[in-house]
């Protein structure tokens, strides 16, 4: 069943998002890992995320953290001291998949990858054998088909139960930082998924 984009947008419009964070691994529902320390020592950032139009909401401007000699991963939304929601660091857009326990294959329509990509399942249980929020690697890729390892050139892993609906896959960007450097958020999106 495909949602109207009038009921997206109004769904997208339910929540605020004031702040952005960014962080080292996984925020999970509370905001973890969020990066510390260094000088200029780091900081949320104010947003402002445009109002939903055609099923989506938008950042409306980039904005610039000062980080310390870390790895950037993810990125958090809070609606003041609450956190809303977490996201991979690159900007690239979640996609919805389905996988196979018995053949380890992921399956998502068009997925644009090759192998050696960096990906995460996130938002919800992904598929048995994989953890929600860490990096997985894409391997024996086709149009829309994927096997999942744990190192680039790896084992594909056995995956050996269904994930939970809502769960999504997406392509994840790790940006190491060896000193005191600047970070930026230069696009997000937030879309309800079909």
């Amino acid at each position: 069943m495909t949602l109207p984009v009038a009921t997206k947008n109004n769904m997208l419009g339910g929540q605020t998002f004031t702040h952005a964070s960014a962080h080292t691994d996984f925020p999970g529902s509370t905001g973890a890992n969020e990066v510390t320390g260094g000088s200029p020592a780091y900081a949320q950032k104010a947003i402002t995320i445009n109002a939903a139009s055609g099923g989506i909401r938008a950042l409306n401007a980039s904005v610039a953290f000062d980080v310390p000699a870390c790895t950037v991963k993810w990125f958090g939304f809070w609606n003041g001291s609450t956190f809303v929601a977490a996201a991979p660091n690159g900007g690239a857009t979640p996609k919805n998949f389905m996988s196979i326990a018995s053949t380890d294959v992921v399956y998502s329509a068009g997925h644009g990858w090759s192998d050696t990509q960096k990906i995460t399942f996130y938002n919800g249980t992904p598929p048995g054998g994989l953890t929600e929020g860490v990096t997985y690697f894409v391997r024996d890729a086709t149009t829309d088909t994927f096997k999942v390892a744990a190192t680039s050139g790896g084992a594909a892993i056995d995956l050996t139960s269904a994930p939970s609906f809502g769960c999504v896959v997406c392509a994840i960007t790790e940006n190491v930082y060896a000193s005191q450097d600047t970070h930026t958020l230069s696009s997000a999106s937030f879309v309800v998924p079909d």
